[in-house]
Parts: C-alpha cells; structure tokens; sequence
C-alpha cells in the first residue's frame, strides 16, 4: 500500500551477528509490526516470550495432535536474530507475528509425500508408468538434494576467496564489532552492536540497514544459480501474503526478520493470484504447538529447524561480550573450568595464552582471534599440549550443556505436568550434562525415584538409563542411573499421552498393553520384572495372567529356560520394593519343573550353533534354581513360624521345599551328563555345574575329563564338551586349586600320538581365557607342575593350611567386625 515502507531484515540462524545487526537495525528503523519466520499457529504464545521464567535457548514444538511422533521444532538462543526481534518488539510492545507456512500444511503435505512414495513403490502393475513417475520422482528428489547442497554461505565465501566458508563468515560477519583488545570503556563497540541515529558519541552513527542491503544483493545473484525448490516457493509465496496482510491492516513500517536466502523472493513483484495460486488446496493437519527447554548441545546437531552451528557456547559468548575483551573473558572462563577439575592453571597461563592467540589471528590474517586460534592457543599452554583437557573445554565451553527454561503458563500435555510435579517433590532437576545417580532403595526417597525412573523407561521416555553402580555393591537395594534431559523427550512425553494423564496411569496401560501383544514368554517375563521395578499394582495381574497363559501354552524348553532367570531374579525385590510376589514364585517354580522335565529331551541332536546358547542357558537356569530356592526357603519362614511353637516344623518345610526344588535340578544336571545323546558342550556345562555345587566327586570329574577325548569321540564333540566344562572358569583356575589338578591331569595323561590332533581344540578352549589368566596358570604349572596345584601326598595344596590359624586369621576378622559394627570395646 502508498506510504508502507518494509524493511527486509535477512540473517543466518543462530548467528551472533546478524542478532547484534537486528537490534539495531529494529532500533533504528523502529517499525510499528514485526514480522518472523516461523510458524502461525504460535503468534498466541509469542507473550511469553517476555515472562521471567522463560531462559533461551528454548524451542517451540509443534506436533501433531493424533500422531504426536510428527513434530518439529524451531530452536531460539539468546544470540538467535529471531529471538532478538522477539523480545524487542515484546519490550516496545509492537505487534509480532510469525509469517512461514503454517505448521499444519507442512505436516500434511509431508504425510501426503510419504503416502505417494509408499504407493509407488509398492505398485507392480503398469510397469511403464511406474517407470515414469519413478523417473519424475528422482528428478524432483535430485534437484531437493542439489539445493540442500547449496550452501549460499560458502558461495560467497569462494566469492571472496576463501575455502573455509565457517571462517570467512566469523571474520566479516561475527567478530565485526569485536576487538582483540578493548579498552573497556565501551568505546570498541562496533557500528553494529547498537550505534543507532542520535546516538551520544564522537562517531556519527552508520546505516543499520546497509549490511542486509548488500547481503540481500548477493542472495539476488546466487538464486538466479540455485534450483526452484515448490517447498520453498510455497513457503515464501505465503510470507508474501502475510507481508500484504500486515499492509492492508494499517501497519506503515514493517520489519520482516527471515532466513537471507528468502529475501530476494520477498522482495520480487509476484501477483496475488500467482501466490494464491500455489497456496490453493494444500492439506492440513490438527497441530497442537507449546514452548519447551532446549539446550546448547541440540543446538550443535544438524536435526531440528536452523540448528547445525558447531559452537553455540563461543557464539554465546561472543553475543554477551558486547564487544569487549572477547579473547581474555573466554581465557579466563577456560582457566575456571580447569581449576575447577583440578588442573593447574594460573594468570600467567591465562595472559600468555591471550597473546599467543592474538599473535595466531595476526599471522592468519583475521581481526579478531577466533575460534581457532583460541582452541590452539589454550592446547599449547593451558593444556600443556594435550587434548583431554581440550575436550573438556570443548565440551563444557564450546558447546557448552546450557538447558533453558519455560514458564509454567506454556501448554504442555497432563501427562508433561504430572511428569514436572514428580520432578519437582523427588528433587530431580532435568539438566542437559550427564550426571549418574545413586540410590539406596532402602530410602523412600530413592524408592520413589526409582518407580519415576522405571515407569518413564516403560513408556519409553529414557531420561534416564541404568548404569554400573560405582559402589560395586550387589545387593538389590542398590541402583544406579545416568540422567541427561534431551530436547526430543518432549515429544516422547506427548505421545506417551495417550496412555493416561499421570506417569503412573500411562505406564500401567501401557505395560498392560504389551504384555497383552506380546508374543514371546521371555518378553512377557521381562515385562513383570519391569512392573515390579516401577510397583504398578493396576497393571501387575494383568502382566501375570498374560505371564501365567503364555508359560501354559509355551512347550519349547528354551523358551521357559530363557524366561526363568528374570522371572526368578524378580522374586528378590519384594524385600525392598514391599511388593507381593506369591504367584511370581508359583510361576517360577512351575516353569522350573516343566525345564527339568523337558530339558534333557531338548538338549538331544542339536548343531553347534544351537548347542551353544543352550548351555548358556543351563547355567543361567542354574544360577536362577539357586535364587528360586533361597527365596522359597524365605517364604516358608513367615514371621508366625519364627514363634517358639513352630520354630523346627517350619524350618522342616522350608528346607523341604528349597530341597525339592534343587533335587530336581541335580537330577537333570546328572541326566544331561549321562546322557550321550545331549550335545556335547551341555553336557560338560553340567558336569562344572555339578562339580562346582559339590555334587560331583573329583574321581568322577577326572573319569569325565578322561572320557572326552578318547579315540572314540570325534574331535570336535571331544572338545565342545572341554569347552563346556572350562566355560566361564576365568580366575577360578588360579584359585581353585581341585580344578586346575583335575584339568592338568587330564591334560598329561593324554597319549602322545593323540595329543598333536587335541593341541588345537585346547589351544582354542584356553585361548577365551583372559591374559593374566593364562600367565597366572602357566606360573604355576611350570613352578612345580601337578605338585603346585595338588601339593604333596597328604598335604594341603600350596596357600592353603591343613588346619585353621586363628592367629592369623584374627586381624582380619577384627577388620571384618569392625566393618559390621560389632567390635567389642576390649578388642578395640
């Protein structure tokens, strides 16, 4: 309209530079409407920008409302150009808008892209036109991936003469304005950090909008060279409109802030009806936009809108800097973070570190030390060459673990404010930088922060994930996590909202649901263990029922072997977890006797292949027997069979029990030995298994040992079940002196003309073995050979007394009682 005058503001995202070059392009130009690329449907939360509470960086999200996986994100930092147009129109209280194509079309025509292309591919009729569109479809997919090639920024900079396009932009872009050395007065504040007409000073004040006119004249020639993307066009034929609108609506000085590619479109004579044109009868979709925290290492990564700068922390320093001693704020911020791990770094580090980088820039050529130079410098004298200090700087500083913060007033999903209260009363800050949490279950406290934790792994929201516990306790009232807040688990969050409106509503559905559909006992299993985990009581009958139909219905042995370890290993976490587990040792006991029954059987006529996972399974279901037996010995000992009337009756059911279950196991354990039909890796895993229980005498270890390689077993049948018995032996060879006596007699007395075909399967066998292993049993052998590992007729083998030395013996288990706090006064 007569008498409008638009000022077309085009910057890089995320760039310190064009945000300082807005600022006071916008204060001198002073428009009555501000208008951003962005997405419309979030002009009503663009207020909240101005809160206290919200901190950049931050991202709008914007999904879809029945899928919510469809989502975007358009990220903001405080040196965003977008975010420095936001907050000053909010400041001057200026109408702000968003003017990109709204969200709701761009979800729609990607699903409706995606449709077409699974249609295609899946079309095996009408070869010829498949061919045709296929051909048209790589056309248009090759000219998308040509212009996603095409870096503007690095054109200009070839233009200039320059390879490094990120350099050449930080030289005549970002450190315009910066000053090696400043002189803190302010005076070496570049014309772009705020100079605007009528300005106090000495300098007469330059034109604000000159560098976005020169700017915008490039982008005009490069175009002509690049392709015509229809996304891009649609995109701009809409800020056009948008740009009209604002006209129309009275507005006579309007600021438009976009990406400096899409100048020159908006700048160019298009008509009305061309626009309308390209907009007519695009799809739309029911989106569904909010504020959510973002962080500076996102922000580093080439996923999201305008993300995929390699140093938001440097960029964040150079924007707060304002221009001064830009070089020495970030040295001694480097000299902080190394002190604070314990390095040594002084002033005088710190001073010559700034004068190496300065001398580096001069040298290169560039007005001010960047990047580059700042991370060679501080390589060479606060990291005293090394490059593990430099990447702590790198990580902590360069890219920095910065999380920002949104106000509470934001539209979030029930589940998300279920998700911030529980953070909030459990003291579990979401924060951007890895930390690992340990927790004593025995607190209610870390018990309620691990039902958080689980219920959030069951819904797939992975705050956070287990980890080794740095304590190397074992015992089951010990957990450990590491926690890292990441952008994305926002939408996580909003689809995991379908599923209920509070964390533990949505994670019993969900858990309900999966076990329902899943299709394998072992999934179900581990599901239960899960359940008990988070103590979801709505969902716990369920998963057990569907727990109790599939192990009915279930007759392959490996399956119920693979099944039982998590459901056994789940009986042991009602003790701290305070949760009932009666029918879980019904199941386990259940599912132990259809494996001793059917184990034998499935162990016959099996390839190596498939021999070999079994017995691992073997041993797993030992080691599970083992914990199923403890545990029903436990429960037979209720607290009302602890009285003085009951006392022996109920221990006699205990042990009976326990017992029961065991005898079973031993019975199959010998089965599977005798039997020579089993594969020959099972059955020598059983023959350890028995051996180490104490349930197998050594002669009968010995004999077994012998009988494995004779002439009649075939070699590799001989040595599967060698490597079967010696499975998981590690250190025990080194400290189980039977062992090694058992295995080093087996050894020589096989016969010499057998041996040159044995020496390869052995050699194998002991190869799994660790390195120190293999020297600690070698020492021993070759120091004394057979008499090291069995000692002399009628003694004791070497390190071991045939009697106990309470002597020696008494400062250690004085260590011991100390430990446990029952020391005597007269032994301290």
């Amino acid at each position: 309209m007569k008498g409008t005058t638009t000022a077309l503001l085009g910057v890089r995202h995320h760039g310190p530079g064009s945000a300082r070059a807005v600022g006071a392009a916008l204060a001198q130009f002073r428009p009555d409407v501000v208008l951003i690329e962005g997405p419309p449907e979030a002009d009503a939360l663009l207020p909240l920008a101005a809160s206290k509470e919200m901190t950049p960086p931050v991202a709008l999200l914007a999904h879809v409302v029945d899928e919510p996986a469809r989502a975007a994100f358009w990220p903001f930092a405080a040196f965003s150009p977008e975010w420095v147009a936001l907050r000053y129109a909010l400041d001057a209280e200026v109408p702000v808008r968003f003017i990109d194509l709204p969200a709701a079309h761009t979800f729609a025509l990607a699903a409706q892209a995606e449709a077409a292309r699974d249609s295609v591919s899946s079309d095996d009729g009408a070869e010829g036109d498949a061919d045709e569109c296929d051909a048209d479809e790589d056309a248009h997919e090759g000219e998308e991936r040509h212009a996603a090639r095409f870096d503007p920024i690095a054109e200009l900079a070839r233009a200039a003469g320059q390879e490094d396009a990120e350099r050449w932009w930080d030289d005549v872009v970002e450190h315009v304005g910066h000053q090696a050395r400043g002189s803190g007065d302010g005076s070496d504040v570049g014309p772009d950090v705020g100079a605007v007409p009528g300005a106090a000073g000495a300098r007469a004040a330059p034109d604000a909008m000159a560098p976005f006119q020169a700017l915008a004249t490039a982008m005009t020639v490069l175009r002509e060279q690049a392709p015509e993307v229809p996304e891009d066009a649609r995109r701009e034929a809409y800020m056009r409109k948008q740009i009209r609108a604002a006209s129309r609506a009275g507005h006579q000085r309007i600021a438009v802030v976009c990406g400096a590619w899409h100048v020159p479109a908006l700048s160019a004579k298009v008509s009305v009806a061309a626009d309308n044109a390209l907009l007519r009868g695009l799809p739309k979709a029911a989106v569904e936009v909010t504020w959510v925290p973002w962080t500076h290492r996102r922000l580093s990564q080439h996923t999201g809108y305008g993300a995929g700068i390699a140093s938001p922390g440097w960029y964040q320093h150079l924007f707060e800097s304002g221009g001064r001693h830009v070089v020495e704020r970030w040295f001694t911020r480097m000299a902080a973070l190394l002190r604070e791990e314990d390095h040594p770094v002084s002033s005088a580090h710190v001073i010559e570190a700034v004068r190496l980088a300065e001398t580096l820039a001069a040298v290169r050529g560039r007005p001010l030390a960047g990047l580059t130079e700042t991370t060679d410098a501080a390589r060479a004298v606060l990291c005293d060459g090394s490059d593990v200090p430099l990447r702590l700087i790198e990580d902590r500083l360069i890219v920095g673990d910065a999380l920002g913060q949104v106000p509470e007033a934001a539209p979030a999903v029930p589940l998300q404010r279920d998700l911030t209260r529980l953070q909030r009363s459990l003291r579990l800050k979401p924060e951007a930088r890895v930390r690992v949490l340990e927790l004593d279950l025995r607190k209610d406290l870390d018990a309620e922060r691990s039902r958080l934790l689980h219920r959030l792994a069951l819904l797939g929201i992975d705050w956070a994930v287990p980890t080794a516990s740095q304590t190397r306790s074992t015992g089951t009232f010990r957990e450990s996590w590491e926690l890292a807040w990441e952008p994305e688990l926002a939408v996580r969050v909003a689809e995991a909202g379908v599923w209920g409106t509070t964390v533990e509503a949505a994670a019993s559905t969900r858990t309900a649901s999966r076990a329902v559909e899943a299709r394998k006992l072992a999934d179900v299993t581990a599901l239960a263990e899960r359940c008990l985990l988070a103590r979801l009581p709505e969902a716990l009958p369920i998963v057990l029922r569907c727990l109790s139909d599939r192990a009915a219905l279930d007759t392959d042995v490996a399956h119920l072997a693979e099944a039982l370890p998590a459901l056994v290993r789940s009986l042991r976490y009602g003790d701290v977890r305070a949760t009932g587990t009666a029918l879980l040792a019904e199941l386990a006991d259940s599912l132990a006797t259809r494996v001793c029954i059917g184990l034998p059987a499935a162990a016959a006529a099996l390839d190596p292949a498939a021999a070999q996972p079994l017995a691992e399974q073997v041993a797993a279901t030992h080691a599970a027997i083992g914990l199923l037996a403890a545990a029903r010995a436990g429960e037979d000992r209720s607290p009302a069979d602890a009285g003085a009337g009951a006392g022996r009756g109920s221990d006699a059911r205990a042990d009976a029990g326990a017992d029961g279950v065991q005898a079973r196991w031993e019975a199959c354990l010998r089965t599977l030995v005798a039997r020579e039909t089993a594969a020959a890796v099972v059955r020598g895993r059983a023959a350890r298994l028995l051996l180490d229980d104490g349930r197998l005498p050594d002669e009968e270890a010995a004999r077994l040992l012998g009988l494995a390689l004779t002439p009649g077993v075939p070699p590799a049948e001989g040595a599967a079940w060698v490597d079967g018995f010696l499975a998981g032996s590690g250190v025990l060879l080194v400290h189980d002196q039977r062992l090694l006596r058992l295995v080093d007699e087996w050894i020589t007395a096989i016969p010499a003309a057998a041996f040159p075909d044995v020496l390869p399967l052995l050699r194998r066998t002991f190869s799994r073995l660790e390195t120190g292993v293999r020297r600690g049993v070698g020492e021993l052998i070759r120091a004394g050979g057979r008499d090291v590992a069995a000692g002399a007729p009628g003694e004791a083998p070497r390190g071991f007394a045939t009697e106990l030395d309470t002597a020696q013996a008494g400062p250690a288990l004085a260590t011991v009682r100390l430990i446990l706090g029952t020391l005597s006064i007269s032994e301290k």
